[in-house]
């Protein structure tokens, strides 16, 4: 017997190096956090995927600053959302919680880049009212974003208002009296005018403010929230136009209660996502002419039946003409 086989004579099993096996990962669970003890919030403003987020009265009202929770996977979270956060809800400057739920949403106000972009973009949610802010002058008032966002309003289930701003620079009928028939309550305001109208209009209300640039809507702003210190900018004398000064939605907390929620200046607003049948259930009084209408009616051809039934049942003509014009909107084809 050789040296080497007299050694191997004397090894047990102990002594054998056994190369171990791939270690089995513990599987993953489907069982997820409940985070019972999650404390209630309300989106204010977005940023790069850092969100700023008010908690509820209970708790003292404090803002603080989170990120969004893996668990809630492609969710988005966009200004408005009432939300559930868990972690560091201590609002200092260094402290960062978690969302981890988003709840259910009442309400969606939405736009595409154009009328045939399928690509919808969220503007906030749960609000309940939309405050379309126009001057009567410098800049003129467009009508056309006017109607399309009170389209959008119609199809989001928000309540519309329209907001009059610079009536000392000009007289405010002849735009006023394109949306009466519509029924749209309206505010007009001047520089340094009383508030309290359009307070009362605001009050407990989660309202979205809409315009042009240089219309004055974060004068507005700043009026009504004076901690909000809103940039403000100027019309160019050229072109007519305002300069951007607000660059994301935000939501700020009124002194009465409720909360306004101002938006960039906009130059465009695509309808794209509005269909027609949900879009007529914002006129009570015109829908039930439509069940007359040949199938696919647009309205407003000499085969609609809406011109008989507005005759028949004494429905202002004024009220059939605004609806016209504002699907003629929705459709891309008033240039107004």
């Amino acid at each position: 017997m050789t040296e080497r086989n007299r050694r191997t004579d004397r090894l047990d099993e102990d002594d054998v190096r056994v190369r171990p096996g791939r270690t089995k990962s513990r599987p993953r669970s489907k069982v997820r956090p409940g985070h019972l003890e999650a404390a209630e919030g309300f989106v204010t403003a977005v940023d790069r995927g850092r969100f700023t987020v008010t908690l509820d009265q209970s708790r003292g009202r404090r803002a603080l600053f989170a990120i969004k929770a893996r668990e809630l996977g492609r969710k988005g979270i966009v200004v408005g959302d009432d939300v559930a956060l868990v972690g560091d809800l201590a609002g200092g400057p260094d402290a960062l919680a978690r969302i981890v739920r988003r709840h259910p949403r009442h309400t969606l106000l939405r736009r595409t880049a154009d009328d045939v972009d399928p690509v919808e973009r969220v503007i906030v949610a749960n609000a309940d009212q939309l405050a379309v802010v126009a001057s009567v002058t410098n800049p003129e008032p467009r009508t056309r974003l006017i109607d399309r966002a009170i389209v959008a309003a119609f199809d989001a289930g928000l309540e519309p208002l329209l907001i009059v701003t610079k009536v000392d620079l000009a007289p405010p009928d002849e735009l006023l009296g394109v949306y009466d028939p519509l029924g749209v309550p309206a505010v007009v305001m001047h520089k340094g005018a009383d508030l309290t109208v359009l307070r009362e209009r605001l009050a407990d209300h989660a309202t979205v403010l809409l315009g042009h640039s240089g219309v004055g809507k974060s004068t507005l702003v700043n009026a009504l929230v004076p901690d909000a210190e809103r940039a403000t900018g100027h019309v160019n004398a050229v072109t007519g136009r305002g300069r951007h000064t607000s660059t994301s939605a935000v939501a700020l907390a009124l002194p009465g209660g409720g909360w306004v929620i101002d938006t960039p200046g906009i130059r465009s607003f695509g309808l794209a996502h509005v269909e027609l049948a949900r879009f007529m259930r914002a006129f009570p009084d015109l829908e039930p002419g439509t069940a007359q209408c040949p199938r696919s009616c647009p309205h407003d051809d000499e085969h609609c039946a809406l011109d008989e039934y507005v005759s028949a049942h004494a429905i202002a003509p004024e009220r059939l003409a605004s609806l016209r014009r504002l699907l003629a909107s929705r459709a891309g084809l008033d240039d107004g």
